[in-house]
């Protein structure tokens, strides 16, 4: 899965706002304000840091190399996917699926609420 396919899934997201608070380098998808997915490059590569569940955050570190603690995050709560082509894009997808369904659940019943009738999540 490419770097543009990645960011135009990230965009689908309903209610998803694309910000740079980190600098022009950094790109950060938000739902209502809070951050689902962050993309970057370091050291050449690219990197997808995504929110997930602490268990699974384990579990996909030990499957797939290519799954790291979160770069700069609270390594719990999230992992870093290094982009280099060895992860299947359904299983990307999942875990970008996960990530923004992870923080709307976060997020205040009528926020959620309004979500729900503007997008039918």
């Amino acid at each position: 899965m490419n770097h543009t396919a990645i960011i135009e899934y990230l965009k689908e997201k309903p209610a998803c706002i694309l910000d740079y608070p980190f600098g022009p380098d950094v790109q950060v998808f938000k739902v209502e304000g809070k951050m689902f997915a962050l993309l970057a490059k370091r050291q050449g590569s690219i990197y997808l840091n995504l929110k997930c569940d602490p268990l699974e955050a384990v579990q996909l570190r030990d499957v797939f190399d290519a799954v790291q603690p979160g770069y700069h995050m609270n390594k719990k709560h999230w992992n870093s996917v290094l982009l280099d082509s060895s992860l299947p894009e359904g299983e990307i997808h999942r875990m970008i699926d996960n990530s923004y369904s992870l923080v709307v659940k976060t997020l205040t019943r009528p926020v959620r609420d309004s979500l729900a009738a503007r997008y039918g999540i």
